[in-house]
C-alpha cells in the first residue's frame, strides 16, 4: 500500500545528499520532553490518536510520510516521514497531513497538545540513510549533512529535522531515514 509523501522537487543530487524544494504542507505536531529516541515514541501515540479519530469529528486520517490519516466515515491516509526536531530542551514531533486537506477541512484535535500548522514552501538540504532509529546515527548524519552544506557555502535557515518514513515493523535494513536542514533559496 502506497503512503503519501511530502511533495518536493530535487534541485541537486550528490550521492546520499540532495537539495530539495518542498511544496507548502500541513503538519499535526506536538511538543514532548525526553531524549531523541524517547521523544518519538512518546509523541507518536498522541499524534496517531489524532489521525485515528481522537478529534472533534471522529474522522480517521490516512498515514502519510511524514504522516496522514482516515476519518471514521471518511479515512485520512498515513503520510511519511514522521518529523522530529529539537526545540529548546524539548522535541517537536510531527505528522504530515494528506495534501487533500486544508487547515479548514482537517478535523480539530481533541488533545490540545496536538496542533495543526501550515508550513510554507521551503528549500531543504537532505541526507538519506537506512538503519535503526538511534541518536548516534542521527548525530552522525546530521554532522555529515552540515559539512556538505558548508562545502557548498549554503546558508542554514532553520533547525535540523529528523524524518522517518517507515513503521517500526519494517526491517532495519529497509528503513528510510533522513536529516533535513532548511537552507536559504539563493539564485539558481
Amino acid at each position: 500500500m502506497a503512503i503519501e509523501e511530502a511533495a518536493y522537487i530535487v534541485l541537486e543530487r550528490e550521492g546520499k545528499f540532495e537539495i530539495r524544494d518542498y511544496a507548502p504542507h500541513i503538519l499535526a505536531e506536538t511538543m514532548v520532553e525526553g531524549n531523541l529516541e524517547q521523544a518519538g515514541s512518546m509523541a507518536f501515540s498522541r499524534l496517531f490518536g489524532y489521525i485515528s479519530g481522537e478529534n472533534r469529528s471522529r474522522d480517521k486520517l490516512a498515514m502519510t510520510a511524514p504522516v496522514s490519516q482516515e476519518p471514521m466515515g471518511e479515512k485520512i491516509k498515513m503520510t511519511a516521514p514522521v518529523g522530529q526536531q529539537r526545540v529548546q530542551e524539548k522535541w517537536l514531533v510531527s505528522f504530515m497531513m494528506p495534501a487533500s486537506y486544508t487547515l479548514e477541512t482537517l478535523p480539530v484535535p481533541d488533545d490540545p497538545r496536538v496542533v495543526l500548522r501550515q508550513v510554507p514552501a521551503r528549500r531543504m538540504a537532505t541526507v538519506r540513510y537506512s538503519g535503526l532509529w538511534s541518536e548516534k546515527k542521527y548525530l552522525r548524519y546530521k554532522m555529515e549533512l552540515a559539512s556538505w552544506i558548508k562545502e557548498r557555502d549554503l546558508a542554514v535557515a532553520g533547525e535540523p529535522v529528523w524524518a522517518r518514513y517507515n513503521s517500526p515493523f519494517t526491517p532495519w535494513f529497509l528503513r528510510r531515514n533522513e536529516i533535513l536542514i532548511p537552507v536559504e533559496a539563493g539564485a539558481d
